[in-house]
């Protein structure tokens, strides 16, 4: 009569024990989809940071072309006949260049 109160006992045992592993499991599983979410946050703000960045970048490259552009501009209005001096002499230059190769 002793084993099957044991067996009984053990088959509540084992029964608690499966529900402590499927207790664990989920545990398991609820931490692995908040570490999912929180590594999907972080590389959706580092992306955003990046894409901000490079868009700060390309504005103030922009604006240097743009001030580049006015300052020829504004030397070419100041000087034009030394402008035309020089663009002709980049050009038979670069034409010299390009007959070699």
């Amino acid at each position: 009569m002793s084993r099957m109160n044991d067996t009984t006992g053990g088959g509540q045992e084992a029964s608690s024990g499966t529900q402590q592993l499927k207790d664990t499991a989920q545990q398991v599983k609820q931490g692995i989809r908040d570490m999912g979410s929180q590594v999907r946050d972080v590389a959706s703000e580092q992306y955003d940071n990046l894409r901000q960045q490079a868009n700060d970048y390309y504005e103030q490259g922009r604006q240097r072309a743009q001030e580049w552009e006015q300052g020829l501009e504004q030397y070419v209005q100041e000087q034009p006949i030394k402008s035309l001096l020089i663009a002709a002499g980049v050009g038979m230059l670069l034409g010299i260049l390009w007959k070699r190769s």
